[in-house]
């Protein structure tokens, strides 16, 4: 019986302090990028992008672990294309001259909204706001619109991303969906 209680409490903290430690790397690397950007441009920028990057892409990873559970095509899909902004990124890929990274970075959020959305994990709102802060990154693949747009575009796009991954730093994922999710029910059994 006890070890019964051992695993369903493990099945319950996991996700639990994956979503807090997603939150709180989400955290320091927008604050990073903030800092960069606004505070000390052009100092150390190959650092400050590691790091950014490093946390960021930590963060696609500990939510694929959360949410590969409900929607696991779908997790994977969103992690790689994630993923794959930080390498055009990295490489400077701008067809057209138009940056991909940005928009790339969208369908992450679109995607990860969609799931939050429709696995209840966090308030139905928090997921609308993420898919909505991903259509506004997808702008970015107008150059002219997102301009024109300008800073507004930014700030309800991080606004609408930062919401929920503070819900995730300081509330976690509701844990009656993670127990259906992950089948912690036929622990209990």
């Amino acid at each position: 019986m006890s070890s019964t209680l051992a695993a369903l409490r493990t099945r319950i903290s996991f996700p639990r302090a994956r979503a807090g430690v997603a939150g709180a790397l989400y955290a320091t690397a927008v604050l990073v990028a903030v800092f960069h950007e606004f505070i000390a441009p052009g100092v150390r920028d190959r650092l400050v992008f590691v790091l950014a990057t490093g946390c960021y892409a930590a963060v696609m990873l500990l939510l694929y672990s959360i949410l590969k559970s409900a929607h696991p095509r779908v997790a994977s899909i969103a992690t790689v294309i994630g993923l794959a902004g930080f390498v055009a990124d990295a490489l400077h890929w701008r067809p057209d001259g138009i940056s991909v990274d940005i928009p790339m970075h969208g369908l992450f959020c679109i995607l990860v909204g969609w799931m939050f959305l429709r696995s209840k994990l966090v308030p139905q709102i928090f997921g609308g706001l993420m898919v909505i802060a991903g259509f506004v990154w997808v702008l970015y693949l107008i150059p002219s619109l997102a301009a024109s747009l300008a800073p507004f575009n930014s700030f309800a796009g991080l606004l609408g991303e930062a919401i929920p991954m503070l819900w995730l730093l300081f509330l976690g994922v509701a844990s009656p969906q993670v127990n259906k999710l992950s089948g912690a029910s036929e622990v209990m059994s």
